[in-house]
């Protein structure tokens, strides 16, 4: 059985705004999840303060859950520079909160020129290496997003590739989310057999619409795309809820879905 995160978002971007983050580390509890991925575009700034990240933190932990940090920054700028002070400034964050990954969307990465600072930077934070399970992460991680940019199967193919070029193949790791792929036209059966050496956290959603009118939705129980996307992944990383529940029927469909996703 795999482990299972909620995405804070699966709850409500409203009611996470109006309640808070920890408003809802019991629902996720008691639906069987064990973790539950705190969205640094959902908070307030004051809420993201090391002080109270460290607070929010402690109430995770006393629900039995451990946590991932979610930024909306990408690790690599426009330009393809790394982006030192906002991978600093996540990394501090996830560690206040004791967080075993830190997600980060990719960005502009166009080349090998920045992967060395980047493995510099990581060791300076004393995360170089780290499984982001010992204590000592959290584990930086990027995620393949719904923009051109940082959403390309060619990205990410080439980010690994400089790495292993630079004798760092295990540097950082990937959030693969089945569902992104498809706002930027890539098959994500293709992406997930090129790169499932390398995922270390699946987003799970399925899709509906079309063009810029998509959006996240359940997979239905027999969904074909997340069964088979699954199936090409890794089976022993975790897995995270990243689409909606109903508000009528939040709590039946959490403790449905991650068991769902558990054992899917």
């Amino acid at each position: 059985m795999a482990e299972v995160a909620i995405v804070a978002s699966a709850f409500g971007a409203g009611s996470i705004w109006r309640d808070g983050h920890a408003a809802w580390f019991g629902a996720t509890k008691v639906a069987g999840a064990c973790a539950f991925e705190v969205r640094r575009e959902l908070m307030h700034d004051a809420d993201a303060q090391p002080g109270a990240l460290r607070a929010l933190g402690t109430a995770l932990a006393a629900s039995g859950l451990w946590p991932v940090w979610s930024t909306p920054d990408t690790l690599y700028g426009d330009d393809g520079a790394l982006n030192e002070a906002a991978l600093r400034e996540a990394v501090d964050c996830g560690r206040a909160l004791g967080a075993r990954f830190v997600k980060f969307q990719l960005g502009g990465f166009a080349g090998d020129a920045h992967v060395a600072r980047l493995a510099t930077v990581l060791e300076e934070l004393g995360v170089k290496g780290q499984a982001g399970q010992d204590g000592h992460g959290p584990r930086v991680v990027v995620e393949n997003g719904q923009l051109e940019q940082g959403g390309k199967l060619a990205q990410f193919t080439a980010l690994f590739r400089a790495l292993r070029a630079a004798g760092e193949d295990k540097l950082i790791g990937m959030t693969f989310d089945i569902g992104n792929w498809q706002w930027t036209g890539e098959a994500p059966l293709m992406a997930a057999v090129a790169l499932a050496p390398h995922v270390e956290y699946i987003h799970c959603k399925a899709v509906e619409g079309e063009g810029a009118r998509r959006f996240a939705c359940a997979p239905a129980a027999d969904d074909p795309l997340c069964r088979a996307a699954l199936a090409r992944l890794p089976s022993d990383v975790p897995r995270g809820i990243e689409f909606p529940f109903v508000e009528a029927r939040v709590h039946e469909d959490a403790a449905r879905y991650v068991a769902w996703l558990a054992a899917a």
